[in-house]
């Protein structure tokens, strides 16, 4: 039901929205082969979540994504294996904090631009951090990257195994509490007055809307959330290295997204799932040539399916109900 001013006034999940994490919790005991694997994919759809939160819902274009993301991938890193902090609860939390200090610091700059000059100062953002992290060489490990992170067990409980039972379960849990955060946010308020801001920021600041402070608070939440993604990596890896602040961590999610479907939510999910599958298969199979398989899928879906892969499953919807009735 949609409310007059917009938002959707029942939030409750669908039976539907169910479904990923059943299918998850699948994966833990048909697939534990696979469960590093499911970890990674787990990890990068709350990074997905996290862009798609100001891309497909605030339309913030960024290409610095990753500045988050390795930030908290390096102080989780730095925590467990200069400081010895090694509570992954702690790690996680500070991980969080700094993310989040950095958004809301660049985000209070950059947002004052629109257009490539934004997109630039994103880039910008994190070709600085990327310096940063090479330069503290005795802090970060430099080129050669900051292994050796400690990471005790969960709740004092729970130990980081070799075959990842461990780090899918907490990464699967991280990313519930990220969903639950992001999807009420969507369906509030607040959600709707950011879709308003993406259509027409003009219109939405003539009739009162703080623009500028709705589209920093957000992009703030969405630092945060890479953040934690950030620090999910190094966990899991109990290793970081330089390449979390580069750009392939930001163009490879912008093409997860877009394959999964941009502002949808659960795009988010299908995207990194079928770009991160198809890369292990494709990579086993075909090890020099892996990227051609999945620009080729790319290509088919933004020829074929506007709304990405979920806008496919929508159109075939469409047409069973049609025969249907």
């Amino acid at each position: 039901m949609i409310h007059s001013g917009g938002y959707v006034a029942d939030p409750r999940i669908r039976w539907q929205e169910w479904l990923p994490w059943i299918l998850a919790i699948g994966v833990y005991f048909a697939l534990p082969e696979y469960l590093a694997l499911g970890a990674r994919i787990l990890t990068f759809i709350l990074f997905a979540l996290s862009l798609d939160l100001i891309l497909g819902y605030g339309g913030i274009i960024t290409l610095g994504h990753s500045a988050f993301f390795g930030l908290g991938g390096y102080v989780a890193g730095i925590l467990g294996a200069k400081l010895g902090v090694a509570d992954p609860l702690l790690q996680l939390g500070a991980a969080a904090v700094l993310a989040a200090a950095l958004g809301a610091l660049t985000g209070a700059i950059i947002l004052r631009t629109r257009g490539l000059t934004l997109l630039m100062l994103t880039l910008a953002i994190t070709l600085v951090c990327l310096e940063a992290a090479n330069k503290a060489t005795s802090i970060t490990g430099g080129a050669d990257g900051l292994s050796g992170v400690a990471v005790a067990p969960v709740l004092g409980l729970f130990k980081f195994d070799l075959f990842g039972k461990t780090a899918y379960v907490y990464s699967l849990v991280v990313l519930f509490m990220g969903w639950w955060i992001v999807r009420r946010l969507i369906y509030s308020p607040f959600g709707a007055s950011l879709t308003g801001i993406r259509e027409n920021a003009v219109r939405m600041s003539a009739i009162g809307a703080p623009v500028y402070r709705r589209l920093v608070l957000v992009y703030t939440i969405s630092a945060t959330l890479a953040g934690i993604a950030g620090g999910l990596t190094t966990q899991t890896n109990q290793f970081v290295g330089l390449n979390v602040f580069g750009l392939e961590p930001s163009g490879e999610l912008l093409v997860m997204l877009i394959l999964g479907g941009v502002g949808r939510i659960y795009g988010a999910f299908v995207g990194p799932t079928v770009y991160l599958t198809a890369q292990d298969s494709l990579a086993k199979a075909f090890p020099e040539y892996w990227y051609f398989g999945i620009g080729l899928i790319l290509v088919l879906v933004v020829l074929f399916a506007r709304g990405g892969i979920l806008g496919i499953i929508d159109g075939i919807l469409r047409r069973l109900r049609g025969k249907g009735a």
